[in-house]
């Protein structure tokens, strides 16, 4: 078979693999994918081990590709599937390892099937019939764009499962003010008070690129980020060497904003803007105020956005509070073949009535958003 499997990244150039991306969204390119695996925050005993996917023509070049890794847990994925493997072990079925197509530790939807759709056919089609050859129990795709969505349903087998995220969408606003002007007026009044309360522990935010911070200050956003997951006496996913090298690969795409308060930073929310959209990725205060989180990660998001000229802004996987403060609910995909017929037909149940409930929590939510009728 035209496949070939890289082990890491660097084993291809750049501008060949960044010539299959269809879009210019960050987190898919050589730079953000080869910064994870020689920071050490993918592979040795991370429990990902890369093996990006490529089928290739008959001079060994690639048409289609997937970033994939085969893991042996699932965190880091954002889409959870760890109900069923504990039941695979609880029936002595073996789950891990796995194979992934997606972007480590980053809940963004997006291409997962590069290049030409016709080889990217092939590709599935290949991985899905020689996964139980590679001792792999099951394939699994996340976050997909709609052009993979197309390519995956139907095929036999796949089994689609849908998630619920929450963006927030600019309407053409001339400043924060506007987008105010649009809310109703118990909500807009909220949003003020929580301004107001940052402000007024004298708190000031300053917006910088990827190449206009120094090494001290990187020093400081990985102590904010790694702090996120030592309160919760957890260990960061990402090394501080990541964030270095991605500031020396892509520093065009990062935006940092830095809280301080009388000139010393208290705490930072990291981003990544492309194309017309701004994905807020990792926050982290070393100083704990009231309603800093929703300014910091919210607010200074959606202004910078406006500033920009940017459409949207995705400020992560998770937390209902987005409603109030305008983030519609957004639903995601993800699609799965499992190679055990049992395990696959009870999944395949257990997603048919997890669907039901995420589209109605969906629409549900809806009602919850703050926009003014009308």
């Amino acid at each position: 078979m035209p496949i070939a499997t890289l082990h890491h990244l660097s084993e291809l150039d750049a501008t060949t693999w960044d010539a299959l991306l269809p879009e210019r969204q960050p987190f898919l390119r050589h730079a953000f994918l080869s910064a994870l695996e020689d920071s050490g925050s993918v592979g040795g005993q991370s429990g990902w081990q890369a093996a990006h996917q490529l089928w290739l023509d008959e001079r060994q070049r690639p048409l289609a590709a997937m970033p994939a890794y085969v893991k042996r847990h699932s965190y880091g994925e954002y889409v959870f599937d760890h109900g069923w493997a504990d039941a695979c072990r609880r029936a002595g079925i073996a789950y891990y390892p796995k194979l992934l197509g997606a972007v480590p530790f980053s809940p963004v939807s997006g291409p997962r099937l590069l290049g030409d759709p016709l080889a990217a056919g092939h590709l599935l089609d290949a991985l899905s019939e020689s996964l139980e050859r590679q001792g792999l129990s099951s394939l699994h795709i996340n976050f997909t764009d709609p052009a993979a969505d197309e390519l995956l349903r139907g095929r036999e087998g796949w089994l689609e499962r849908l998630g619920c995220q929450y963006h927030w969408r600019n309407r053409g606003y001339r400043d924060f003010q506007d987008f105010l002007d649009g809310l109703s007026s118990r909500k807009r009044k909220q949003i003020r008070k929580e301004r107001e309360q940052v402000a007024g522990h004298g708190i000031a935010f300053d917006w910088r690129e990827g190449g206009q911070l120094d090494e001290a200050e990187w020093d400081f956003v990985y102590r904010c980020y790694a702090n996120t997951y030592r309160v919760r006496g957890q260990s960061p996913y990402l090394t501080r060497a990541f964030f270095g090298l991605l500031a020396e690969r892509m520093p065009q795409a990062i935006r940092v904003v830095l809280a301080r308060q009388g000139g010393r930073p208290v705490a930072m929310a990291f981003s990544l803007v492309g194309g017309d959209s701004l994905y807020g990725r990792y926050w982290g205060c070393l100083a704990e105020f009231d309603r800093l989180h929703f300014e910091t990660c919210f607010y200074q998001g959606m202004e910078q956005a406006i500033a920009q000229g940017l459409q949207r802004f995705d400020a992560g996987a998770q937390g209902e509070h987005k409603l109030i403060r305008g983030f519609e609910p957004v639903l995601t995909r993800s699609w799965h073949y499992l190679c055990h017929g049992g395990l696959r037909a009870a999944v395949a149940d257990f997603l048919e009535q997890e669907r039901l409930g995420v589209q109605g929590y969906a629409e549900e939510a809806r009602g919850l958003l703050p926009y003014r009728q009308g």
